[in-house]
Parts: structure tokens; sequence; C-alpha cells
């Protein structure tokens, strides 16, 4: 299951509290993927993502990192067929109506712009919540659209064991392992649109 989360999100989308130094950038989730893969019967990789999510990250007057926070849909998995999509968000994998989002905040960044961040936070699926470290890379921008919209982009990744969080459905295989495998690769592709001061 591609995931990633954003907050979401990657990786998903409640702030930190604010200095009032620092800036806001929000997600712009029509330029921003969550995407999460699986391998199924050890042989091929299924890929999924979601299609509603939020988030923000903020900057401090140095220009460096100090908060990455996300909100996902789960009812909004996507993997090109309907029926799979059915069965994830039933109570074998995400129990979609009793856990509707998936939210990543992060408690500790290191890193830079130019050469990318470690993003460690908790990562709350089904109501469980784990510490997990997100690989950002080095930011691209910023660049300045056609509406005057300030934008930076970078790519999340990581890797989490979904029975770490309760989404624990299994099957064997007769010749061993498993129909689909309880590590799942994240990756969430993301830009970012600086907020504009109030006037």
């Amino acid at each position: 299951m591609k995931q990633f989360l954003y907050t979401s999100t990657l990786l998903l989308s409640t702030l930190l509290p604010s200095m009032a130094t620092a800036e806001t950038w929000t997600v712009d989730s029509s330029h921003s993927e969550v995407g999460f893969e699986v391998t199924h019967m050890m042989i091929s990789t299924v890929e999924g993502s979601f299609g509603e999510f939020s988030g923000a990250i903020e900057v401090n007057k140095k220009g460096k990192l100090t908060a990455l926070n996300g909100e996902v849909n789960i009812s909004s998995v996507d993997t090109n067929d309907a029926k799979r999509d059915a069965h994830l968000q039933a109570d074998d994998f995400f129990d979609a109506a009793s856990f509707p989002k998936m939210t990543f905040v992060s408690q500790q960044i290191k890193g830079s712009h130019d050469k990318g961040y470690t993003v460690e936070g908790d990562l709350t699926i089904r109501d469980v919540t784990k510490t997990v470290t997100l690989d950002l890379a080095s930011f691209k921008g910023p660049i300045t659209d056609g509406w005057g919209n300030t934008r930076v982009a970078t790519v999340a990744t990581t890797e989490i064991n979904r029975q770490d969080f309760g989404v624990s459905w299994s099957a064997s295989l007769d010749s061993g392992g498993l129909v689909v495998s309880d590590e799942v690769q994240i990756e969430i592709k993301l830009e970012f649109i600086q907020a504009k001061a109030a006037e």
C-alpha cells in the first residue's frame, strides 16, 4: 500500500503553535500526492494513493523547517480497483468508518532546505500512534506562479510496518510468505504555497 502518508502526509493538517516570526506554507493538494506501495504475493508491487489530504509546514526566520503536519482522509484511498479499495476501508485494514483520519505531527526536525531534512514525528492510524521518521529531499524553489503565489516542493519517504498500527489483515501463501507484505513504502510528493500576510 503505497502510502504517505502527509500530512500527509504526506501525511494530515493541525499546525503546531506558531512563533511570531514563522512563515506558514500550506500543501497544494492539486499538485501533491500521498502515495504508498506494498508487495503482493512476494513477486509484484501494488501501488495506491489517497486523494483527499491537507497539511502545512512552518519555516522560521532563518529559513529552517520547524514543523510539518498533515491529515489524510482514509475513505479517499485509491488502488485502481474498487473492490480492493472497499476492503482497505473495512475493518480488516483501516476501518475508515471508525477511524476516518490518518495524521502526522512532527516532533523533531534536522537538516536544511538545501540538503534535505529528517523529520521525526507521531503518525496516527486507527488511533494507534507511533514514532515515524520521514526523509525529506532537498527543497526545490522558491518560484512565483502567474497568480503571485510563492511555491516550494519536496518529496517525503519512509517505510512502516502496518501491523504496528493494527492494520492487520493477512493471509499466507501455500508456498510460504504473505499475500500482502507487512512493510509499506510511503512516498509523499509535496508542493507548498506560502501563506500571504494578512492585510
